[in-house]
């Protein structure tokens, strides 16, 4: 379990292609990324908050893109790659654990939303460094060995009321 207080200063780091399509394979339903975010946070000093998100060649994510920005999240954006014979690849697990290392400098606790057992050296390395790592994450598709390296997990399947968007009639 981790300490949490209102002088804790946190950024958090969004995987939102491990969500979304975490949310979408257990629920069959999409993502509040607000709830999430606002969940991750509590009463502490958000530094930044960023989401990883992938933009399709039909580009039909740009709404999405812009209620994220509504939320105060920043996106950070890459193209789908595309491969000769229908290979597609969308992977920013390189990129989060850069922003994780050059932005711990300055805060007190980085909040991993992801459930991808590839950050496990990474929270290794914040804990070794000092800095609490915090996950939160659907846990039936969360790797076991991601939950054992992080300080604190919650698991957003336990209140899937809260943290899934009801479907439109």
């Amino acid at each position: 379990m981790s300490i949490k207080h209102p002088d804790q200063r946190v950024v958090a780091l969004i995987d939102v292609q491990n969500i979304y399509y975490s949310a979408k394979n257990l629920f069959h339903k999409k993502v509040n990324f607000g709830a999430i975010l606002k969940e991750a946070i509590g009463e502490r000093k958000l530094i930044r908050a960023i989401a990883y998100v992938i933009k399709t060649e039909e580009g039909e994510e740009e709404t999405f893109f812009e209620a994220l920005g509504k939320l105060g999240i920043e996106t950070k954006v890459k193209d789908l790659l595309v491969y000769s014979g229908g290979f597609k690849k969308a992977d920013w697990d390189v990129g989060i654990t850069i922003d994780a290392i050059r932005l711990s400098s300055m805060v007190d606790t980085i909040i991993l939303i992801s459930g991808d057992g590839d950050f496990i050296p990474l929270l290794e390395f914040l804990k070794n460094q000092g800095k609490q790592v915090e996950v939160l994450a659907f846990k039936k598709s969360t790797s076991s060995r991601l939950i054992q390296a992080a300080d604190d997990f919650i698991d957003l399947g336990r209140r899937p009321n809260v943290f899934l968007l009801k479907k439109r009639a």
